[in-house]
């Protein structure tokens, strides 16, 4: 499969808005795939895992244990495994639903590249990740601030990963990460909404559904308040992301953007041992 261009929405803009009732159900199909996919193959890992786990354990035991005591002993999956399942899941899916659903014209890829020349597209990639690392790191210390629990729900994944796998740790996070998330949720869903003239409401409704991937309630072990302040840290980030593919009319923008966010707080984590949402 080749790989996907990253491309300009703006080479084929529509005269009108299209109407709402046509534009948000093809979202919602997006976000029910995106959904589906990403989590019918995380759980089918997780499955696959245990079940070689199950079959290691009655090897040792010479024949199936008690079941009680073969869940105690199955325990959780480890860090590495949990990472390159979700790359696959999430990257995976986000990798299909720009093939299928929005993939870029030949238009796209010309004005993208041409774009991509431009010194002011990168001029707002470093701006924007730059603004976007510190409206995270002035949220979080004014949450911080009102005792509410900010740790993002995977930055204890993300320690441990990096404790035992540096190298593969700092390159999922500061680059693979950015590259499928800004794929799955600026092309693939901001993109759509802005294609067909609602650039705002696009940008609003990716930005939550961002937001509510990276914590979601109930799910995260945090109270509501917390959580609610978590999305909403999250929903600026993304808001910022697809505010810098509008303007730059590029996806590389964002993406630039994003692995500047991440490679500045997983330094900051490094140093201090702590680093905003």
């Amino acid at each position: 499969m080749s790989q996907p261009h990253l491309s300009s929405e703006a080479t084929d803009p529509a005269s009108a808005a299209l109407p709402l009732r046509r534009v948000l159900p093809a979202f919602a199909v997006d976000v029910a795939l995106a959904a589906t996919l990403s989590f019918s193959t995380l759980m089918l890992g997780l499955f696959g895992w245990a079940v070689w786990r199950g079959i290691q354990l009655a090897q040792q035991h010479g024949g199936a244990p008690d079941a009680h005591a073969l869940q105690a002993q199955i325990g959780t999956p480890p860090v590495l495994f949990l990472i390159v399942t979700t790359l696959v899941s999430t990257g995976g899916t986000a990798l299909l639903l720009y093939v299928w659903r929005r993939r870029a014209t030949a238009a796209e890829r010309r004005e993208s590249t041409r774009r991509l020349g431009k010194p002011s597209t990168w001029g707002w990639a470093l701006a924007a990740g730059g603004v976007t690392f510190l409206f995270s790191s002035l949220m979080s210390a004014g949450g911080r601030a009102l005792g509410l629990d900010l740790q993002p729900s995977n930055l204890d994944l993300i320690r441990e990963g990096f404790a035992r796998f540096p190298v593969f740790l700092t390159l999922f996070a500061v680059v693979l990460a950015p590259l499928y998330e800004e794929l799955l949720f600026r092309r693939v869903l901001f993109g759509r909404l802005w294609r067909a003239g609602w650039p705002v409401l696009g940008l609003v409704l990716s930005s939550v559904v961002f937001a509510l991937v990276h914590e979601l309630p109930g799910l995260n072990g945090k109270p509501a308040d917390s959580t609610l302040f978590l999305i909403l840290v999250y929903a600026g980030m993304g808001a910022i992301f697809a505010w810098v593919y509008r303007r730059t009319g590029t996806l590389w923008a964002p993406i630039a953007a994003h692995i500047l966010n991440n490679a500045i707080a997983l330094a900051v984590l490094q140093i201090y041992g702590d680093a905003p949402a």
